[in-house]
This record gives C-alpha cells, structure tokens and sequence, in this order.
C-alpha cells in the first residue's frame, strides 16, 4: 500500500518544490504524510465541493494544481471559503496537496500538456531559468499547418474548450509560430516576442496590458480555467502510470468560477 508520503515524494521528483515561485504555495497543506491512500482526487482547484466530491468517491487525498492556501491563516472559523474548505478537509480526514508553478515550471508539466493540446509541433520551453532548457515558463512551438488568424481563432477556441477568446489585433500574414503558457502568463511576452512567435496564448490580461502587444504579436486571452483545465487529466495520468493500488479519479466539477453571458439579437417570433 502507498502512504500520502509516497505520492508526494513522487510527485516532487517530477516537480520539486523549489522550482516553486517565491509567492506560491506548493505541497502538502492539510493531512499527515503518513496516512495510507485509499483513492486520490485530481482537480484544477479544490474547494468544498471538491472535499465533498472526494468523500462521496471514496478518495481520502486531492492533488489540486492551486494551492487552497496562499496566504497564512490567523483563524478558522469558516469566515470563507478557504477557511470552510480546510475545515472539511480535516473534519473528513481528507488531505490536500498542491503542485502549482513547481508543475509550471518542468517541461513535462502544464504548459507542454496546452501544446500538445493544440498539436504544436517542435516544442520547447518559451522562458528557461538559468542553464537548464528544460525548466522554465511557457512554450513555444509550430503549428501543423499554417492559419489565417480567423482560422488560428476557430482551431484556438475548440482546441481550449474556450467561449472566449480576448485578442489583440493580429499580424499581417498567415500564423505558424504560436507560444503559449498557462494561468497568468502576461510575463512571458517578451520572451515570445524575441523567439518569433505571431501569437501567445495565456490568461489574466488587464486593458493596459493589451498595448503591450504593440503591434509584433498578437495576445490570445483565453481565460485561467481554460488555459490550465487540462491540467487534472496530466495529473492523474502521472500518478496512475506510477500507482496501482488505488484509485486516481479526475473531478467530475467545473470549478471555473467565471461565467459568461452571451447576448443573442435574434427576435423570437
């Protein structure tokens, strides 16, 4: 039988917690590593729901992609919902660990599962840190063939499972180098713009940051839970090729906290 403590071992040797950003909140946050897995839960979030779902399933451990926590808790009082959230955890006995930007940042991880999504071909990490090009932000890539951008949008918007697609205005000539990086990855335009990509495709762009784009690129908003929802079929795929004296589920809930309205000027009769 695997131990919380095996699983996470496990997971660090693909993605060490010190590839995590100073700001994050990767590991185990709720659980003693020493408690055997029954069944492990694999969402892109975990909030209460995703403790009752993981419950129900019979699955005493979630591996979230975000962290439910980030910032120190001063109380627990159920004041809101990561207070409530870590409160069933622990009344259920449910642990919680999170592998966040340290899955970011390895080349096996978030951003390669978004390429391959979209079929990039002779893909790379888009920003290495330091000397090793296997560790980094982003992607980038070639498309199977070139597209026109309406062509780029259509392919963009099935391929992502995306409603929406924010855009900046895009370059003249048919796309074929597209970068890409999951979550808020406004940071990597630079880098996308230097290896020659027409388009990054990211999430969490503000007004201003649009004009960044400056006519050299154009910058594909398509939303965080979108870019990164693919992210709970990696991470069950990771642990099911390692384990298999349990179960690995994927959550079966939409955690997108987002939702979009879309305005219709058909009359009806």
């Amino acid at each position: 039988m695997a131990s919380i403590k095996n699983i996470t071992d496990y997971l660090e040797a693909i993605a060490p917690l010190h590839l995590q950003e100073g700001y994050d909140n990767a590991g185990l946050i709720v659980g003693n590593p020493d408690t055997e897995v029954r069944g492990v839960l694999t969402s892109l979030d975990c909030l209460e729901a995703t403790v009752a779902e993981a419950v129900a399933r019979d699955c005493n451990l979630i591996v979230a992609h975000h962290p439910i926590v980030f910032r120190g808790l001063k109380r627990l009082n159920g004041a809101n919902y990561v207070e409530r959230t870590v409160i069933e955890a622990i009344k259920r006995d449910v642990a919680i660990y999170a592998i966040h930007t340290n899955l970011d940042n390895v080349f096996e991880g978030v951003n390669k599962r978004i390429a391959e999504t979209l079929d990039l071909r002779k893909y790379k990490i888009l920003q290495p840190k330091g000397e090793d090009p296997n560790i980094g932000s982003g992607m980038i890539g070639e498309l199977p063939h070139e597209m026109a951008a309406s062509e780029f949008l259509a392919y963009l918007s099935e391929r992502m499972q995306t409603e929406v697609v924010r855009h900046t205005a895009p370059l003249e000539g048919p796309i074929s180098r597209v970068a890409v990086c999951g979550g808020s990855g406004g940071f990597t335009l630079g880098a996308a713009k230097r290896a020659g990509a027409q388009v990054l495709v990211t999430a969490d762009y503000k007004y201003h940051e649009f004009f960044d784009a400056d006519g050299q690129i154009m910058i594909c908003d398509i939303g965080h839970y979108e870019s990164e929802q693919f992210t709970t079929q990696l991470l069950a795929e990771i642990l099911r090729n390692k384990f298999s004296t349990f179960a690995v589920l994927c959550t079966e809930r939409n955690t997108n906290p987002v939702r979009y309205y879309k305005h219709s000027s058909e009359k009806s009769s």
